[in-house]
Parts: C-alpha cells; structure tokens; sequence
C-alpha cells in the first residue's frame, strides 16, 4: 500500500473516530431547564470537537465534530430538528481552531505540521467556542421569536443558554489543549500520521 493510500485511510479512521467520541461525549451532560423554549445542558461534546480541530485541522476535524454532533442529535427527539444547525455550527467550531491552531492551512495533521504552542491553541480554542456560542445564541433568539415568544422573553431565555454555553466552553478549552499536547507527544512517538 502506498503512502497516499495508507494515510487517507488513517485520515478517514481518525474523522470516525473522533467523531463517535463527540458524539459519545454528548451524552455525559447534565440538563439545565430553560425559562421559555426548549432545554440547555452542560455537557463534554465540545472537547472532543476542539480536539479533532487540534488533531485533523479545519477541514477533517469540522467533519469530525459536525458529523459526531449531528448523530447525537438525530438519536435524541428533542434535538432532531436542530440537527442540521448543529452540523454547521459544530464544523465551525473545529474549523476555527483548527486553522488558528494549524496556522491557516486547510489540512493539517499533529505531527509535522501543527507545532504545540499553548498561547495559540488557548487562543484557538477560545475562537472556536465563541464563534459557536455567537451561532448558537443567534439560532435560539430567532428560533424563540419565530415560535411567538416576545423579544423580552426570549433574551432572558438566551441568558441561561449564555451561561451553559459559556461553561460548556470553559470545560472545552481547560480540557482540550492540555489533552491536545498528550495527544500529539503520543503520537510523535509512532509511525501514525493522520
């Protein structure tokens, strides 16, 4: 098998896998009831989403996350109709640390190309929860004024949200980055590239 081959195979291995982790860690959450609308939770499927960022770069890791997160919702009935949402705003979240954390390139891998370097993995962890707190709220404001709630309400609503989200994105960035830097000594100390 040639070089080519062997590593599109690892490549497709890892986005699997990474992607049953995310959606495995979903369901490690504890519900948090919101005032109007539906249901918030902290939960650790935003760890594994930075990670495969860290792990594949933008495009494979966007995969991995989005991909992971959407099957959890499409197993859960109060999520299913947000799946494709979760999809999108799931890949962007691995997208936006994954090419902060490779340096701007499309691929990436943790061996040659990704250098650990704690400040930019912090900051590419940080980008990524964010921009997924932004479309998250975003959706949810829209979803809740579509579905009649007043404006008022919805926004008090959006603070609970806020608060999850916002816990849900400390947990991922603490976890993710040091697990990252695991990840990629391990992976220095084989012959896998992915």
């Amino acid at each position: 098998m040639n070089t080519n081959n062997r590593n599109s195979i690892y490549k497709v291995v890892t986005v699997g896998l990474l992607g049953a982790l995310v959606f495995v860690s979903n369901y490690l959450s504890i519900p948090i009831p919101v005032p109007v609308g539906d249901i918030s939770r902290v939960h650790l499927g935003n760890v594994f989403c930075l990670l495969a960022g860290f792990v594949m770069g933008p495009v494979g890791g966007g995969l991995a996350s989005g991909i992971g997160a959407m099957l959890y919702d499409l197993t859960n009935p109060a999520y299913v109709a947000s799946a494709p949402f979760t999809f999108l705003f799931k890949f962007l979240l691995a997208f936006v640390c994954g090419i902060i954390a490779h340096s701007g390139k499309l691929s990436g891998n943790m061996l040659g190309s990704c250098k650990i370097s704690t400040p930019r993995y912090f900051v590419a962890a940080i980008a990524g929860s964010v921009t997924y707190i932004i479309l998250y709220l975003g959706k949810s404001f829209v979803t809740l004024l579509l579905e009649g709630s007043a404006p008022e309400a919805a926004a008090i609503a959006l603070v609970t949200k806020l608060a999850t989200s916002s816990v849900n994105a400390v947990l991922a960035i603490v976890i993710s980055v040091p697990l990252a830097a695991v990840i990629k000594k391990a992976l220095s100390s084989t012959k896998l590239s992915v």
